[in-house]
């Protein structure tokens, strides 16, 4: 083994045990972090998809309840 390929073991060593744990670690870390707050937007957008579902809910029983006053053979026609 010649001094050339010393020169190029070492930083390899040295990359191998203690660059790239640490890289990998921090890695993770950012990963897990960006999907916790995926998941927090998520549940925020699935409570606001759900309180637009139940106030559409609530008009069609609205424009139902005005139709059976109204018209009550609306049911029937389609």
């Amino acid at each position: 083994m010649g001094l050339d390929s010393q020169i190029i073991i070492v930083p390899m060593i040295l990359f191998l045990t203690v660059v790239m744990p640490i890289w990998i670690v921090f890695h993770y870390v950012t990963v897990w972090k960006r999907e916790r707050r995926q998941r927090h937007h998520d549940k925020s957008s699935y409570l606001d998809l759900q309180q637009q579902a139940e106030r559409m809910e609530d008009r069609l029983d609205a424009i139902e309840s005005i139709l059976d006053t109204d018209a009550p053979e609306w049911r029937s026609r389609s």
